[in-house]
C-alpha cells in the first residue's frame, strides 16, 4: 500500500483481527432470499400500473413484471425481465442503491409501511439464471462493421453486448489486468464476494463477438486517433483514473493515502488480513468511496475510523442509509468539517486539524473561527476523481466540460463517430446502474448511426 511507512510504525500493522474474524467481517452484507423469503416478499408487491419503481431505475427494468414472475415460479422469465434491459442486473442487484431509486418509490414505502426488497428480488432471480449459464441473448448476423470501447467496466460491457446483440464485431480495450472496472476494482468487498464480477463478465462475453484486451490504456498503448482509424465507432468508457487532491501542504507525507488505490488492493488481496491497517484512520470525503473504505478499515481492524465531511449530513452524496451503515459498524461522521493542516511526526501523518464549517443562505462555505484535531496514523482522500483529460488528445479534441465529457442524451460526444458514457460523462450519477443504462443508449445510437451510414 503506498505512502505508509515501514514496520517502525507501530500503529500501521497487518493481521491486527485474525483471517476467520475478517473472513467473518466480509460475508455478504444482505445474504440471498431463500425461496421461500423470496416469494413471500414477491406477495408484498402490488402489481401497480406505471409502477412508479420502474419509472426510478435508471435502466427502465419492468420491476413489477419480474416480480410476477418470481411470485409465479419463473425465475428465467423474471432474470429475461432484468437483463433485457439490464445485463449486469446481478451486479446491480448487489450494489444499487436501492434506497434512493426503485425502493424509495415504491408505494408500500410509507411510514407504517416498509417498500418491497427489489433489490433483493432482483438478486434471487439473476442469480439462479447465472449459476445455471443460462443465456437469452446471442451474437447477430454479422454486419461487417466494427467498433471500439474504451474500458470494460459496466458501461463498456453494455454497449458491447447491445452492439454484439446487434450483429457489430466490437473490441474492448481495458487499461487494468482485469475486465469489470468499479465492479472488479471499486465495490466494497462486502458487497461483491466470490468472483463475482469475473463470473459476471463471462456471462456477458457468452453472447460472441466480443473481445477485451488488457493492459491496453488510453494514451499509452492506443490512441483515440488510430481507433477512429481502424473501428467504424468508438465508445469511451474510461472512466475518472485520476484522483482529486486535499489541496493541503505536505499532502505527500507517509500516511495520507488514495482511497479507491486501497480499495483495489483490498478486492485483489488473496488474503484480507495481510494488508496493512492502522490503529486510527481519517477519511476526507463524502460520498460512497468514504463510506467504503471507512468501514472496510474498520472491519479490518481499525480501532477508531472517522469520516470528516465538510458540509451537513442533508448534502452528504452517501445516501442516508449508507451513513446509518457506516455507523452501524463503528465508524464515526464528523460533519461540517474540512481539512486545515496534516501533522506529521518525523514525516509520517500522525493527526489532521480541521476547521469548522457554517454554511451561509446561498450555500456558501465559511470558517466559523472554531476547528478541532483528530489523531490519524493514516488519511484516506475520498474527496472524488477526475478523468485523466490528456489521454483524450486528438486532432479534433473532445469538448469537456468539468473536466468531464460533453454528451447529448444519445452520449454522442462532440467527435463525429464518438460516444461516451459511465463516470467520464459530465453530469453522471457515478452509479453502476447508470453506466449500464449509458452503454445501452450508446450501443443503440451506434446502430442507428452506422446503419444509416450504410
Amino acid at each position: 500500500m503506498n505512502n505508509i511507512s515501514q514496520a517502525e510504525q507501530a500503529d500501521i500493522k497487518s493481521h491486527r483481527l485474525s483471517d476467520q474474524q475478517i473472513e467473518d467481517n466480509f460475508t455478504d452484507l444482505h445474504p440471498p432470499l431463500s425461496a421461500s423469503e423470496a416469494s413471500i416478499e414477491a406477495d408484498r408487491c402490488y402489481f401497480c400500473y406505471d409502477a412508479p419503481c420502474t419509472t426510478a431505475c435508471p435502466t427502465g427494468i419492468d420491476i413489477p413484471g419480474f416480480i410476477q414472475a418470481i411470485r409465479s415460479d419463473n425465475l428465467k422469465g423474471a432474470a429475461f425481465k432484468i437483463f433485457e434491459e439490464n445485463i449486469l442486473g446481478g451486479m446491480c442487484a448487489r450494489v444499487c442503491p436501492t434506497e434512493v431509486l426503485c425502493q424509495q418509490d415504491c408505494v408500500r414505502n410509507t411510514h407504517e409501511d416498509k417498500p418491497v426488497e427489489i433489490g433483493l428480488l432482483q438478486r434471487y432471480a439473476t442469480d439462479a439464471v447465472l449459476a445455471d449459464n443460462i443465456q437469452f441473448f446471442k451474437a447477430a448476423a454479422k454486419t461487417g462493421k466494427s467498433v471500439a470501447i474504451v474500458g470494460a467496466g459496466p458501461a463498456g460491457l453494455s454497449c458491447a453486448h447491445r452492439l454484439a446483440s446487434q450483429g457489430y464485431e466490437v473490441s474492448i480495450f481495458e487499461a487494468r489486468d482485469k475486465p469489470a472496472g468499479l465492479n472488479e476494482y471499486g465495490i466494497a468487498a462486502y458487497k461483491s464476494t466470490d468472483e463475482f464480477a469475473q463470473r459476471e463478465v463471462d456471462y456477458v462475453l457468452a453472447i460472441g463477438g466480443i473481445t477485451i484486451q488488457t493492459e491496453m490504456a488510453l494514451g499509452e498503448d492506443i490512441t483515440l486517433n488510430w481507433l477512429r482509424e481502424e473501428y467504424d465507432a468508438v465508445f469511451l468508457a474510461c472512466g475518472l483514473a485520476a484522483v482529486n487532491k486535499l489541496g493541503l501542504t505536505d499532502e505527500n507525507a507517509e500516511g495520507v493515502i488514495d482511497a479507491v488505490q486501497y480499495i483495489s488492493d483490498l478486492r485483489q488481496a488473496s488474503n484480507k488480513a495481510d494488508l496493512p491497517v492502522a490503529k486510527n484512520v481519517v477519511v476526507i470525503g463524502g460520498g460512497m468511496t468514504a463510506i467504503d473504505i471507512a468501514i472496510q478499515t474498520k472491519l479490518l481492524g481499525a480501532e477508531q475510523v472517522t469520516i470528516a465531511y465538510r458540509r451537513g449530513k442533508a448534502q452528504m452524496a452517501a445516501s442516508e442509509y449508507e451513513q446509518k451503515l457506516a455507523q452501524t459498524k463503528g465508524v464515526q461522521i464528523r460533519y461540517n468539517a474540512s481539512p486545515r493542516n496534516l501533522i506529521r511526526n518525523n514525516g509520517h501523518v500522525s493527526g489532521i486539524e480541521f476547521d469548522l464549517m457554517s454554511q451561509q443562505a446561498d450555500n456558501i462555505l465559511y470558517a466559523s473561527g472554531d476547528s478541532f484535531t483528530l489523531p490519524a496514523d493514516v488519511v484516506f482522500k475520498a474527496i472524488g476523481q477526475k478523468l485523466v483529460s490528456q489521454n483524450l488528445a486528438d486532432t479534433q479534441a473532445v469538448k469537456l466540460d468539468k473536466g468531464r465529457i460533453i454528451v447529448d442524451e444519445f452520449r454522442r460526444t462532440s467527435v463525429d463517430g464518438v460516444w461516451a458514457g459511465g463516470d467520464c460523462v459530465l453530469d453522471g450519477q457515478n452509479l453502476t446502474v447508470s453506466a449500464v443504462q449509458d452503454g445501452k443508449l450508446a450501443a443503440n445510437s451506434i446502430n442507428q448511426f452506422l446503419t444509416a451510414k450504410g
